[in-house]
């Protein structure tokens, strides 16, 4: 039996996402109803343009006090899209000593004080749901949480950020330069006016934070997690890559350690093999690749941003809140019983693609062996090609020139990879270091 009196929902912001929470919730209420068992009333949006028109919400409700909308008492769920720090925290505290369960999308917020907001949950007896803060449309967390409960989860390694996947699809497949493919998408508006956050690898941090604090039922923050952004890869690097057979990713990387013992998140551009599923994940999509002790190798792919893939996630969180409210109940919050260290990045094990310039003569092949060597890092693979030749491989040296030597590693602590590179920059006859990449996903 459909009990009556609806459950009120507060919504803070009403930008591309809130505004399609809005339209969802008016235009399904039918629907969300009999999934929840009570009808959901819209109480309140909180806005900081009231005078904006936003069609098929009443301006009745719209109001700029986002604080005395969450103090009211009466509201059951605060559906939170206004994303930063502040006054986002605040006021999703507020809700809960209010009395209010809480529908997030704000992975900054959750990668860094997500223990607090947690706690703050607890202790008010209040749901906390997020799935709209990873991967947009994708059901993620919920399956890690949930699914996946009674599983252990050993890497989960992903593309959780649409700009720059679509930045990086553009290079490999029609050879545009960094700056050539950011502009197209800018222009298609799947990247903003500054793309700081998703170019310089800040966005998939954050996310990368989320999942492997989920994953690894440990706490892992934004500070904890290893990032570098992908404003640095070339079109001279996508033909590297091609030639192992290999394409370029940015890549969220969450890892259990080996011994188990510890975790790390790591966010980089990196090779990847074309057989590996996550190769073929075209345009801006997102895509998750899990590996877990019991289930094996899982993936989750769609689309990971925009209003209506992002609502979508929010609206689930919605209704399961909403039915958790209804049965007087509350669902799985953080379960951060391991309290695994979180490794740094040196610690972590890998591979290396090293393109060097060096002086074209005899002895400079064994002088850069000698260094990998010294540092215990094992050659795999070394090509090494004479720019005076008009092309293809070496097979002499014309003094005073310059070659190309491209060296890939076995699996290496990062650490000892990186004291490789520092050691070879100081060679008198390696001119510079062209470029540096990690190979994932073998």
């Amino acid at each position: 039996m459909m009990r009556t009196r609806p459950l009120k929902v507060a919504l803070l912001g009403c930008g591309v996402v809130g505004s399609e929470v809005a339209r969802i919730m008016t235009t399904h209420a039918d629907d969300l109803a009999a999934r929840i068992g009570a009808p959901v009333e819209l109480a309140g949006v909180a806005v900081r343009r009231p005078s904006k028109v936003r069609e098929g919400i009443d301006p009745a409700l719209v109001t700029t006090d986002a604080t005395a909308l969450v103090k009211r008492g009466d509201i059951d769920v605060v559906v939170e899209v206004i994303g930063g720090i502040e006054p986002a925290r605040a006021l999703i505290t507020t809700a809960f000593e209010h009395g209010a369960s809480v529908v997030s999308a704000n992975k900054a917020l959750l990668a860094q004080d997500g223990a607090a907001l947690h706690a703050a949950a607890v202790e008010h007896g209040r749901d906390l749901y997020y799935e709209a803060a990873v991967a947009g449309a994708i059901p993620l967390i919920r399956p890690l949480r949930e699914s996946l409960a009674g599983d252990k989860v050993n890497r989960v390694l992903g593309i959780v950020n649409g700009t720059t996947n679509f930045i990086l699809d553009k290079m490999d497949s029609t050879g545009a330069g960094y700056q050539e493919a950011l502009d197209e998408a800018t222009a298609l508006g799947y990247a903003e006016a500054d793309p700081t956050a998703d170019v310089e690898g800040f966005d998939a941090a954050a996310k990368a934070a989320i999942l492997a604090g989920i994953a690894f039922h440990t706490r892992v923050r934004l500070d904890d997690v290893y990032r570098e952004g992908m404003t640095e890869v070339t079109a001279a690097d996508f033909a590297s890559a091609k030639a192992m057979g290999c394409t370029i990713k940015l890549l969220a990387i969450c890892e259990r350690a080996a011994d188990g013992g510890s975790v790390t998140a790591r966010v980089h551009p990196a090779m990847i093999p074309l057989d590996h599923p996550l190769a073929s994940v075209r345009g801006a999509y997102n895509a998750v690749f899990v590996e877990a002790e019991a289930a094996g190798q899982l993936m989750f792919y769609g689309p990971g941003a925009g209003g209506s893939p992002t609502a979508s996630a929010v609206l689930g969180d919605l209704v399961a809140v909403c039915r958790n409210r209804l049965a007087g109940a509350t669902g799985p919050g953080e379960s951060a019983y391991t309290r695994l260290p979180v490794s740094s990045m040196g610690e972590v094990v890998t591979r290396y693609h090293i393109s060097l310039d060096v002086a074209d003569k005899p002895g400079v092949l064994a002088q850069v062996a000698t260094v990998f060597a010294e540092h215990g890092v094992s050659i795999d693979t070394v090509r090494q090609q004479s720019r005076n030749s008009g092309g293809g491989d070496a097979v002499g040296f014309q003094e005073g020139g310059e070659a190309s030597l491209v060296v890939v590693t076995h699996r290496a602590a990062d650490a000892a990879l990186t004291g490789t590179v520092e050691a070879l920059r100081k060679l008198d006859t390696v001119r510079g270091v062209a470029s540096i990449m990690r190979v994932e996903g073998e």
